[in-house]
């Protein structure tokens, strides 16, 4: 047998990942990280600002806003498994704007129990929101902007 031929049937084998996973990967890596990050200096801050209820408000907000903008990440890279599939784009788009709306249903929910809490400070929690939103802004333009993605993307 051609050690050639095994290969190239191998190769053929193995599903092909669009060349924007790495990056995804690189920006979900880095917003685990940020996160973290994020809910232990707002968890600190919020307790100093107003005991425990900013503490339990600046860990919910950091931690919500990270996992809302991770499952953004997450699903896109999760999608790109099925790019061999001929039904790719619809899969893809099943998969990232179902995600999107079970974000926005979990925030609603998030949102509607959260009002009103005497045990927590909702002021703290939305400025963790804020501030994980534009963490996740400034790794997601780090991340792409130190890419190497070719302009012509995939050729095959």
């Amino acid at each position: 047998m051609n050690s050639t031929a095994d290969h190239d049937a191998t190769a053929d084998a193995a599903p092909q990942m669009p060349a924007s996973q790495p990056v995804l990967l690189t920006a979900l890596k880095w917003g685990i990280l940020a996160t973290v990050v994020l809910i232990v200096l707002f968890g600190g801050i919020g307790f100093l600002v107003a005991g425990a209820p900013g503490l339990i408000g600046g860990i919910i907000g950091t931690a919500m806003g990270g996992v809302f903008l991770l499952l953004t990440v997450g699903s896109i890279a999760f999608a790109n498994r099925f790019i061999e599939s001929p039904n790719y784009v619809i899969l893809f788009f099943v998969v990232v704007l179902g995600s999107w709306v079970l974000k926005f249903l979990i925030f609603i929910v998030a949102t509607v129990m959260l009002k009103g809490q005497p045990w927590l400070d909702t002021t703290v929690l939305f400025f963790g929101v804020v501030a994980s939103v534009l963490v996740s802004l400034v790794i997601d333009v780090l991340v792409i902007a130190k890419s190497r993605i070719p302009y012509i993307s995939d050729p095959r």
